[in-house]
């Protein structure tokens, strides 16, 4: 497992929509990314065999395994941590990453007061899931980065040509890497 100061600067979210590709996606990333299994859509056993599968590619690549689920799911099912809104993640659970997700800057203070080793700071542009909403843009995700005491994920319409734009080390995405 990683810590907050060793966290991949690339990271593969999943979801429905780019399952069917997760396998490649999970080959094709740099050795040591980060992997955040989501998978809202399954239940019970069917999520679970799906995990074991994705973690079992992501971790023949050495890379990190979050869930987004509780702390003791993710401990029962061996991933390095957890993922999902600050209040979500604690209490803390020893040996666990905890990875919040932020919108603005009331996110980014919660994240801050729990203790979040990461902070994934969405949407930095438009994207395919939340077609038409607003998004932060460059100069308004720096300003809101600026704020995490954690170190920030790019999230939201994010892809090589999206990093560059926004000038930012470490991102991640679902359809951009899939």
């Amino acid at each position: 497992m990683s810590d907050a100061t060793s966290l991949p600067a690339l990271w593969l979210l999943s979801d429905e929509r780019n399952d069917a590709g997760l396998e490649g996606a999970l080959g094709r990333l740099p050795r040591g990314s980060g992997f955040v299994y989501r998978h809202y859509h399954l239940d019970g056993p069917e999520r679970l065999a799906r995990f074991r599968t994705f973690a079992r590619i992501a971790r023949a690549r050495e890379h990190i395994v979050i869930l987004a689920d509780s702390a003791l799911t993710a401990t029962e099912w061996g991933a390095d941590g957890i993922y999902g809104a600050p209040r979500a993640l604690w209490p803390r659970r020893a040996g666990l990453l905890h990875l919040a997700t932020a919108h603005d800057l009331g996110e980014i203070g919660l994240a801050n007061r729990l203790g979040a080793d990461a902070v994934l700071l969405s949407p930095a542009f438009p994207t395919r899931s939340h077609p038409g909403a607003p998004c932060l843009g460059p100069a308004r995700f720096r300003l809101l980065a600026a704020r995490s005491k954690a170190p920030v994920i790019a999230l939201g319409g994010m892809d090589a040509k999206g990093a560059q734009r926004l000038a930012w080390g470490r991102w991640a995405a679902i359809d951009g890497l899939s």
